[in-house]
Order: C-alpha cells, then sequence, then structure tokens
C-alpha cells in the first residue's frame, strides 16, 4: 500500500506540467537537478576530498587527462603526452583553443586563454604548504626534489605557452590516470590572488558549467559554460544541459521522494528503509517505480573487507591463532559471500571471491580467491591444532554501527558460529576505531579501500611493507620480502601487461597470507528519472554531465 501511495506524486507531477507553456516547460527540462546530503564544503578542486566536493568541481573545471567510462586515461586540457625512455620525464602538449569562465578577476578583460603557465601554476599550488592541500600527495612522492627532499622548483617546467614537463625522481607509470583527479584540475592565478580562501565558494575554471551562486545548506546552481571548448561527435558544442542545480536535503527519505516526484533527476546511495522501499531483496527494482526510473549499475573501485593485524609486536600471546596464515584462510573459507550479497545487501555488489583488487582493474576472473568452502575451513582449524575452533579466543571484530556494516558483521558473527569461532561486535564511530587501528590497539577490523586512481597498484599498496600505518594504508602491518619486490618492480615497468603479470603475483601472494577477509566489490547504483539520457556509471562513480540530456 506505501508503494502506490508514493506513486501518486509522478502522476500529480505530470498533470501539472501539462499546464506549463511548452517553451517553459522545454526550458525547464534542460535543468539537471541532483541532492547531495552531506552538502559541498568547498568548490576548490584543491579540497576535492569528498565525493559531494568532486561531483560539484567535476562540472567546473578540467584535468590535463580525464578517464574513459571503462577507465581509459585519453586526453582533456592536454591533447597529447609523450614519456620519456625511462620514465622520469613526461611531456604534455595542450589544446589551443580552451578559455577560462568570464569572470572578475580578469579585469579589463571577462576571460582569457589557458596556457602552460596556468597548468604549472595549478600543481605548485596543489604542494604548497600554504594552500595546505589534502592532494599534495599525488606529487610529493613522485617529483624530482631538492637536497632537503622538498620537490624542486624545477619538478613542474614551462616549454612555452602550450606545453609543459614534469620531472620524476623514479617512474611511475600510472601518473597520466593520476592527473585526471580534481587535485590535478587547472586553475587561474588571477581568481587565487583576488579571492584567496574564498576561492572556495568562487570557483572560476574551464569546466562545461561555470559557478552562478551557492547559498550554503540550502542549493548551488551553475550555468552552461557557452565558450566551452569542447564538442560532440556531431560538431555540436557541449554540453547539452542549459544549467546544475545541486539541493543539500540530509533526509534520504525525503530526497528519495523527490526523486519520485520528479523534482530531482538521480539519487544514488539509498538508506536501507528507501532501499526496501525500492528493491526486492533480490536487487530488483519493484514494479510501482518502473514507469518514472530507471536504475543503472555499474562497478565501483572500492574494495570492502575485514583487516587481520598480523603484526606479533601487536600481541601479547605470541602464538595467537590469528598470527597462523592457516586460521585466517579458515576465516576466508568459512564465509558465504554470496549469500551475504542477498540477505545483507539487496545484491549491491559483487561477492569479494577474486582477490582483493576490484575484478574491473583485474582484467577478469581470479581463480586465487575463496569461494565457500566449511569443510575446507575445518580442515584448516584442525590443522593448526584448534579443531571445531577451539582454543580460539572471542573475536573481537570493530566496525561502525552504520547500515551496512553492523549487518555484515552479524551475518559474519553467525557464519563463524558454524565453524565453533566466537565474534564480539565492537562498535565505534569511524574517528575512534581508526585510531584504535592506527595505534594497534585493534587485532580484527572491517575496512575499505576506495580506489584514488584506476590502477591496481593503488591497492596493493595498501598491503606494503613500507606503507604501515599510521603514516600508510598498511593497516594490517602485513610484511612479506617478496611482495614488496614485486611490488617495487611493477612500479619500474612501464609495459601495462608485464605491470599486469605481477600484479596478480602479488594478489595471489596476498590471499595465500590472508592478512585480509575481502567481502566484496562495491557497485555504483543510480535511480535516474527516465527523461535522463546520457549519465552512465563509471568505476570511480565520478558525476559525468557535459553529455547528458534531458528529454520529454
Amino acid at each position: 500500500m506505501i508503494h502506490r501511495v508514493v506513486h501518486l506524486f509522478p502522476l500529480l507531477l505530470l498533470l501539472l506540467l501539462s499546464c506549463e507553456p511548452e517553451a517553459e516547460r522545454a526550458h525547464r527540462m534542460r535543468i539537471f537537478r541532483y541532492n547531495q546530503p552531506e552538502g559541498v564544503t568547498s568548490l576548490d578542486p584543491a579540497f576535492a576530498r569528498s565525493q559531494s566536493n568532486i561531483w560539484a568541481v567535476g562540472q567546473l573545471f578540467n584535468g590535463l587527462t580525464s578517464l574513459s567510462n571503462n577507465l581509459m586515461v585519453q586526453p582533456c586540457l592536454a591533447k597529447s603526452w609523450t614519456v620519456s625512455e625511462d620514465g622520469l620525464d613526461y611531456t604534455f602538449f595542450l589544446q589551443d583553443h580552451v578559455c577560462f569562465h568570464e569572470d572578475a578577476c580578469f579585469y579589463p578583460s571577462r576571460s582569457r586563454a589557458l596556457t602552460a603557465e596556468d597548468v604549472v601554476y595549478s600543481f605548485k599550488r596543489i604542494i604548497d604548504p600554504a594552500t595546505a592541500s589534502p592532494g599534495a600527495w599525488i606529487f610529493l612522492d613522485k617529483v624530482i626534489s631538492d637536497t632537503n627532499g622538498k620537490p624542486s622548483d624545477t619538478c613542474f617546467q614551462v616549454l612555452d605557452s602550450l606545453s609543459l614537463r614534469i620531472y620524476l625522481k623514479k617512474p611511475f607509470p600510472a601518473l597520466p590516470e593520476l592527473l585526471a583527479m580534481p587535485y590535478g584540475y587547472i586553475v587561474p592565478h588571477e581568481a587565487i590572488r583576488i579571492y584567496g580562501k574564498e576561492f572556495r565558494s568562487n570557483p572560476v575554471g574551464t569546466g562545461p558549467f561555470r559557478f552562478k551562486e551557492w547559498e550554503e545548506g540550502v542549493h548551488l546552481s551553475m550555468l552552461r559554460h557557452d565558450q566551452y571548448w569542447r564538442f560532440d561527435s556531431a560538431g555540436q558544442r557541449l554540453p547539452y544541459l542549459d544549467a546544475v542545480q545541486i539541493s543539500f536535503i540530509t533526509d534520504r527519505n525525503q530526497a528519495f521522494l523527490t526523486l519520485l516526484q520528479g523534482k530531482i533527476d538521480f539519487v544514488s546511495d539509498l538508506n536501507e528503509s528507501a532501499r526496501e522501499m525500492l528493491f526486492f531483496p533480490d536487487g530488483r527494482l519493484r514494479e510501482d517505480y518502473q514507469e518514472d526510473i530507471k536504475v543503472v549499475k555499474g562497478p565501483y573501485l572500492n574494495t570492502e573487507y575485514l583487516g587481520i593485524q598480523t603484526d606479533p609486536a601487536f600481541y601479547n600471546d605470541q602464538s595467537h591463532p590469528l598470527l597462523d596464515r592457516r586460521v585466517r584462510q579458515a576465516l576466508n573459507y568459512g564465509l558465504d559471500r554470496k549469500n551475504m550479497m542477498s540477505y545483507v545487501l539487496y545484491n549491491k555488489g559483487i561477492a569479494g571471491n577474486q582477490g582483493f583488487a576490484p575484478p574491473v582493474l583485474m582484467e577478469g576472473q581470479a581463480n586465487y580467491g575463496y569461494s565457500y568452502d566449511p569443510k575446507k575451513a575445518a580442515a584448516l582449524l584442525s590443522e593448526a591444532g584448534y579443531p571445531g575452533g577451539k582454543g580460539i579466543p572471542a573475536l573481537g571484530l570493530y566496525t561502525t554501527a552504520l547500515y551496512p556494516y553492523k549487518e555484515i558483521a552479524e551475518y559474519v558473527q553467525k557464519q563463524w558460529s558454524l565453524l565453533g569461532i566466537k565474534v564480539k561486535i565492537e562498535t565505534g564511530t569511524t574517528a575512534t576505531i581508526r585510531e584504535l587501528v592506527d595505534q594497534g590497539k585493534v587485532q580484527f577490523f572491517r575496512a575499505s579501500w576506495l580506489g584514488d586512481y584506476p590502477d591496481a597498484e593503488n591497492y596493493f599498496a595498501v598491503c606494503y611493507g613500507k606503507h604501515f600505518s599510521p603514516a600508510g594504508p598498511n593497516k594490517m602491518r602485513f610484511y612479506n620480502k617478496q611482495y614488496d619486490a614485486w611490488y617495487e618492480e611493477a612500479l619500474s615497468l612501464p609495459d601495462k601487461k608485464a605491470r599486469f603479470r605481477l600484479y596478480r603475483q602479488m594478489d595471489s601472494l596476498l590471499m595465500a597470507e590472508a592478512p585480509v577477509v575481502p567481502l566484496f566489490y562495491d557497485e555504483v547504483v543510480r535511480m535516474i528519472r527516465k527523461e535522463v539520457q546520457g549519465l552512465e556509471p563509471n568505476p570511480m562513480n565520478t558525476l559525468q554531465l557535459e553529455q547528458v540530456r534531458k528529454v520529454d
């Protein structure tokens, strides 16, 4: 009954629209509206750390490179680039017809063309301590440095008005992918000089939309950049939309109802109650909504996993069962991930049976992951000296109470009880648990790794021996000499196929040593109004609107 009542909203909206003048209606249909429940904190790409900021700045700015929906790096502000034979020098050649948005900062001109000086300025700004950008890491450990270990003044060099060079201290084959991140977006020095820290609310870029207004916590609007430099295959200037408008409804149920009313055009990442209302447990859209809404799914570069502390220094008992890889393997074999996807997650995601890195980065099926095999799990426990789980102390599993993480922990608890292993669920805030893990006070915890750029190196860095937390992402403090040697060798290989072979070997070794229990590889799920065309998901879960249309 609830579903039918909710379904009346689109019908009422349709009646209202039928009374609109056709011209006004057509113009209204070219405004793309979406909701951002977390809010936006800055429109400066130097601070585009959260998804909400990334989605907004992605409409206003461009980088040297961009990523296609299948994660292929492609030209953007740079029309091409070359790499030296030793992999240390990257030369970028810019498009010659790109202009910044019109803004008073360019007075007496209204705008100006992009130059290589803008790129070098933007990159130096990111690594300048005075900027305090959380994105400085994209360059700090990669470009050439001075005798004090700081980035050299010559690490970015202007060659002429439309070309520049980046000098690395060691090869990093994923640099073009890295530059597609918002931290690599290009800004004009005039805007930074005029607005200073207020550039966060006075953004000026080269993107498909230009800033209009932002009433924080209420709405944010952008207008079509009429002189945008990109065209479609038919020669039509992009974007197709006239405007983008962002609302900030914090109640996800209300945002969902607003989608049904046609007041916003898409929703991503529903809460539990809205998900129950919209989907059957197997992930299919309920019939009541199929007339107005389409559901689009795609892989997402996010691995959800359980981490296990592997450093004996953080155990009072040096013979603790979790220090035995056979026990860790048993935990992996004793988890039915496919049922977990159905019963806990409405099939949002892919069961984590294929390794640590998401399958979309590993070019297909892996044969070294863990399927559900309780007999094999029991045999491993017996071999390790813990038949039927006897002798294994209760494992404290630390997680947040937010959906779906507590529900996942409860599922894991029930599954491992079948092996005779007791799990005690410990909940707390994300910040509290992170601190406990970093201090080594937690031996078993839930975590996730969201890829910053589409190269599997980003995932294998999580278990690299020189990346121990709290300074690095290796919260398991996993160390394996062979794994580290393969990781370092992969960084020196410009050939993708050669790197991929090492990635496979690292993933296989990681699964054999089992410092992690992969749970699932996440998916992007978008609920989109049917009048919207061209809004495709992508594994980075970016919001790409320059080729989106709205049709009547």
